[in-house]
């Protein structure tokens, strides 16, 4: 699904929803009651990329007279974003929209959350196993194949490659495993011959590049399904004096300034806004079960009406000639 179609799609339901249920209505709407809060959490809560995330969250927020609140670890630490999770809860939200460092140890307190009435949206990483309300975000294996098909047009079908990761976060597994699985099925001359954790850590990229670069002198293009192990990566490219293709999903500001230099071929990214609006509404409707009343077993079997198992929010590709539009200082300051 699209992002336009799931756009289209959540605006219809919203509109139908206007009509269902007078007791939540208010002029202008549906409406939050005074003082309902959904919090936005996240690990690595200094992250750029969660800005225009929030702002979209904020945006559908504000529209319906809720508070919105940013919440998380500054740490990449799975035991501390659970810690927040477990903190956040406290505070009694109506909903949390969550970005699960990693998918298993979030089962239980996703559940927890689930069961005592707190509505859960997954985003962009996903804890498929649990009752989570819905899940947002970018279509991964998309973006896959659209790495793979741009490598292959820019350095041939019979090249080298090599690919970083991130172990353990659902999103970033599937960019690098489908990407690697597309290779194998529709180019199988590509030659896969380096891949490396780097953790989202730009100095393990840039050890791990480096080495790359030293054993496979014939390397020709990198796929990096995020943006801190691309800064390193570009960095040890730099630093060898070599050429190499470089293509990573996601972005930072320091990235964002190699694609202008032309260091780094090209950036795909999910469209954050979208994914931070449409996040919001799937919490505030999923904290809304008695809005509709489907055509299935929902009062046999006991899950919530409102479940949507998954919604793309679209991605966008960054190159030299867009880059301007993805300029984070400027977007904040029109938001003010």
């Amino acid at each position: 699904m699209s992002y336009v179609k799931a756009l289209v799609l959540s605006g219809a339901s919203a509109v139908a929803l206007l009509g269902a249920s007078p007791a939540v209505m208010a002029e202008g709407g549906l409406r939050c009651e005074p003082g309902e809060t959904y919090i936005m959490n996240v690990m690595v809560s200094g992250h750029p990329y969660w800005v225009p995330v929030f702002e979209g969250f904020k945006q559908a927020a504000e529209a319906l007279g809720c508070e919105a609140v940013f919440s998380g670890t500054p740490d990449y630490d799975i035991t501390k974003q659970i810690a927040s999770f477990e903190q956040d809860l406290v505070t009694n939200p109506k909903g949390i929209l969550l970005h699960p460092m990693q998918a298993d140890p979030f089962i239980d307190p996703i559940n927890r959350a689930i069961d005592a009435g707190v509505s859960v949206t997954t985003f962009a990483a996903d804890s498929p196993k649990s009752k989570r309300t819905a899940y947002i975000t970018s279509d991964n294996l998309a973006e896959a194949a659209f790495a793979a098909e741009e490598i292959v047009k820019t350095v041939g079908d019979s090249a080298e490659y090599a690919v970083l990761e991130n172990p353990g976060q659902s999103n970033h597994d599937l960019r690098v495993t489908a990407l690697i699985a597309y290779m194998e099925k529709n180019y199988p001359n590509m030659k896969l011959v380096g891949r490396q954790a780097t953790n989202q850590d730009p100095n393990a990229a840039f050890t791990a590049v480096s080495a790359m670069l030293q054993a496979n002198p014939d390397l020709a293009a990198l796929w990096i399904p995020e943006s801190g192990s691309a800064e390193g990566a570009v960095a040890a490219v730099k630093a060898a004096g070599d050429k190499l293709m470089i293509i990573h999903a996601d972005i930072s500001p320091t990235t964002l300034e190699e694609i202008k230099a032309g260091n780094i071929h090209m950036a795909l990214n999910p469209n954050q806004g979208i994914q931070g609006f449409v996040g919001f509404m799937n919490t505030f409707l999923g904290a809304r079960p008695d809005l509709i009343d489907p055509f299935n077993d929902y009062k046999t079997s006991g899950y919530n009406p409102m479940q949507i198992p998954f919604v793309d929010n679209g991605f966008a590709v960054i190159t030299k000639d867009n880059a301007d539009s993805f300029v984070l200082e400027a977007y904040m300051e029109g938001r003010m």
